[in-house]
């Protein structure tokens, strides 16, 4: 039998990490895809069964370029790890406007095409997996990260329409939901040394580790953590207004 292919974007650092580990242990052979091209051939040489791909996905055609790639190689993917993205804290009047364009493009456009890429040979082959990483961010709106929880709210509802579809298929759907996790995002994204933030967050082998787990298992949405379940659940019983003020306030 051969090994099967699992793509992981963004896996460079953070979550992308610990999934590239996780599948590595499983007897995967890995395909790891980010900018940062020393930190992915360290990565490699660490785990010994995974191929390269340095990308940036967020310009324009790299989603198709990684296909031809991937076809260069005779490669194809039965788990998607869809991971790549990034997030901005500030006033959306702030912050700049071609950056938070290319968030929207990484976070949603680049996920869906390579949701869409994959699928026809896992179909063909009858099972398959894709896990999209969302965010408790999806649930409620975000005021000082209002284009980042907006994208977010995008995977969300995008992956469990796609989870529906096909869920006949034999072919797997979650989104991941996590919350504050010890990565890099918060540095990236402005928010770092945020107390309210760090004292609920979760290391990125846990969330990893549950959201491989709910995978698996195909469920449809999986959400980190009672903190992170509590949060993502808040629009059903307080009013929406309230939660916007509450996200406001965290983000400040």
């Amino acid at each position: 039998m051969t090994q099967p292919i699992t793509l992981i974007t963004g896996a460079s650092a953070g979550l992308g990490v610990e999934f590239a580990k996780t599948y590595s242990k499983r007897g995967d052979r890995l395909v790891l895809v980010a900018r940062r091209e020393d930190r992915l051939k360290e990565l490699a040489e660490e785990l010994g069964n995974a191929r390269v791909v340095a990308m940036d996905l967020s310009k324009e055609g790299a989603a198709a370029a990684l296909f031809a790639d991937l076809k260069a190689h005779d490669e194809q993917v039965d788990t998607l790890i869809n991971n790549a993205g990034f997030g901005l804290v500030g006033r959306f009047e702030s912050l700049d406007g071609p950056r938070q364009r290319q968030m929207i493009d990484l976070n949603c456009g680049v996920l869906t095409e390579l949701a869409h890429g994959v699928l026809p040979a896992m179909h063909n082959a009858g099972k398959g997996a894709i896990l999209n990483v969302a965010s408790v961010a999806s649930f409620q709106p975000g005021p000082g990260m209002a284009v980042y929880f907006a994208t977010k709210a995008y995977v969300l509802s995008f992956t469990e329409a796609l989870h529906e579809e096909l869920k006949d298929s034999g072919i797997k759907v979650s989104a991941l939901c996590p919350g504050p996790t010890s990565t890099e995002f918060g540095e990236v994204a402005g928010f770092g040394g945020n107390k309210a933030v760090e004292t609920v967050a979760m290391t990125a082998e846990e969330v990893v580790r549950i959201g491989v787990e709910g995978l698996d298992r195909n469920k449809a949405v999986v959400v980190p953590g009672i903190a992170n379940k509590i949060s993502a659940n808040s629009s059903r019983f307080l009013p929406r207004s309230t939660v916007r003020r509450i996200v406001n306030l965290i983000k400040k």
